[in-house]
């Protein structure tokens, strides 16, 4: 199995290399991160400048004489991590059996997933029909990594045995505890989880400088059965995706509310 390892929040993050040396039991692995943080850049790409490229040395992060493990190759890229995958997929790697990106460091619950960097960099493996997953542990100071390591490796290895016969994402969220402190694990809808935005001034003079903070929780209470009431509940939240933002439902209300203007449009004249 060939499987291709992405993140947002950079090359150095322990949460990546945790996800690296579960995933190396399961198969021939390609890390490609981003040289730094990309957290809340969604599914960005960088498409007026060259993205640079290096190579990594793995042992710096990975454990030495593990044996029956698969082969770790890793890049640095300057760029997003949608950059990062398209990157792989099309040059460095090739194609490959799984995508997962991660594994971040705070929660992708709710609406997180529309600016998430961890989803918007897996969505590229998800739009070239590969199985892809998005993995995160719920805490953001000192996260404990071991339980979502544990969980990608037998999530990975069940698609290595059993490969989907329909397009699979999976957003997956690991509360940061011990794996006998979870209470089990469920397959969850999004909630309706986001933030509100506060706005800092810093700059000083002539030039004015803002620094934007998701700092204002906007959440309805977390019901059962999303992902919002199983992490609240020390549960491991699967989460079906998909990526379509149409909402056909709508379609009579807004014919409805744009009757006649079709034909305004038609009949103008300048």
């Amino acid at each position: 199995m060939k499987i291709l390892l992405i993140n947002d929040d950079g090359i150095e993050a322990p949460g990546l290399w945790a996800a690296a040396e579960a995933l190396r039991k399961v198969g021939e692995l390609f890390v490609v991160a981003p040289e730094q943080e990309q957290s809340g850049v969604g599914a960005s790409l960088t498409l007026h400048r060259s993205v640079a490229v290096r190579s990594v040395p793995v042992d710096q992060f990975l454990k030495e004489d593990v044996p029956g493990v698969f082969d770790v190759t890793a890049y640095a890229a300057e760029g997003t991590p949608g950059d990062c995958a398209i990157l792989a997929l099309e040059k460095l790697t090739g194609p490959v059996d799984l995508v997962i990106s991660g594994i971040n460091r705070g929660s992708n619950l709710g609406w997180d997933v529309m600016v998430s960097g961890t989803i918007g960099g897996a969505v590229q493996g998800f739009v070239r029909g590969r199985p892809t997953i998005a993995i995160s542990v719920t805490a953001v100071r000192a996260p404990k990594f071991e339980s979502p390591a544990i969980m990608l490796e037998m999530v990975a290895q069940r698609l290595c045995e059993q490969p989907p016969d329909f397009n699979l994402f999976l957003n997956i969220n690991v509360p940061s505890l011990p794996v006998d402190q979870l209470a089990g694990v469920q397959v969850t809808r999004l909630g309706n989880r986001s933030y509100g935005e506060s706005v800092r001034e810093e700059g000083i003079g002539d030039q004015k400088k803002y620094k934007i903070a998701r700092d204002r929780p906007i959440s309805g209470e977390a019901q059962p059965g999303t992902d919002m009431w199983a992490v609240k509940n020390n549960h491991v939240s699967i989460t079906p995706l998909h990526i379509g933002l149409g909402n056909s439902d709508q379609i009579p209300d807004v014919e409805s509310l744009l009757d006649g203007i079709p034909g305004q449009l038609l009949s103008h004249k300048d």
